[in-house]
């Protein structure tokens, strides 16, 4: 049965900008976001890391200035955890350097931490004079402690996942592409078939792809053109 999402529809992807977007999506419609919001690192898209060409990679990565990212954290977390449902969740990747603003935002929009994941993939970029980063922070959070979704797939579930990237050697994708595997682990333990999945920063469209491949409805946003389209692309090629 579709939901009322106002001025939105299921299973659909929009261009434009997540601040902007996300106070129109009605409150409590939403059973999970997944979202892996920039950085703030000033971010080097065409860097030959990730055993990657720059020409490879898809141009036009919206970074967030640092003195800003503070205030735009709380504004979209905000706006999710009003969107979220009574038993709803929300992932949110992060690295290491604005978590502090990431754990503040949850706080101020009124968020349960549930767990703090690490996700440890196969390299990171190379270093000389500090150890190699080679893993980011995904915080698991919850609208009420006592009612979400918890589907206990595993006998021990742990909190650190160790997930590869992909390579796509020789084929175009967005910078920051997160390994399907890692998706679908969190759409099988924290939604259920027919659920609503948002992601409010698409990227390469992800989400959207394995939430549709595992029978979920989703609804995702996406500032930067050529990304947009390249998600549109994904889902297409299903």
């Amino acid at each position: 049965m579709k939901r009322k999402l106002g001025a939105f529809r299921e299973d659909t992807l929009y261009q434009g900008d997540a601040l902007a977007l996300l106070p129109n999506v009605p409150e409590g419609s939403i059973d999970l976001i997944v979202t892996d919001p920039p950085f703030a690192i000033d971010f080097k898209a065409q860097r030959l890391n990730y055993n990657r060409k720059g020409s490879n990679v898809i141009e036009g990565y919206k970074e967030i200035p640092g003195e800003e990212y503070g205030e735009f954290t709380r504004t979209w977390m905000a706006e999710s955890a009003r969107a979220l449902s009574p038993s709803g969740s929300m992932y949110i990747f992060s690295g290491w350097n604005r978590l502090r603003d990431i754990l503040e935002g949850i706080d101020a929009a009124g968020l349960t931490t549930i767990n703090h994941l690490i996700w440890k993939y196969q390299f990171g970029v190379f270093t000389k004079k500090k150890y190699v980063t080679s893993h980011y922070h995904i915080l698991f959070v919850v609208k009420d402690p006592k009612q979400y979704t918890f589907n206990k797939i595993d006998h021990y579930p742990e909190d650190v996942w160790v997930i590869n990237r992909e390579y796509w050697k020789g084929r175009k994708k967005t910078p920051t592409k997160l390994p399907p595997d890692i998706v679908r682990k969190i759409l099988l333990y924290s939604s259920n078939p027919g659920d609503l999945v948002l992601d409010p920063f698409l990227g390469s469209g992800t989400v959207a792809v394995v939430a549709q491949q595992e029978g979920r409805h989703f609804l995702g946003f996406e500032i930067v053109p050529d990304y947009f389209t390249f998600a549109k692309e994904c889902l297409k090629d299903l």
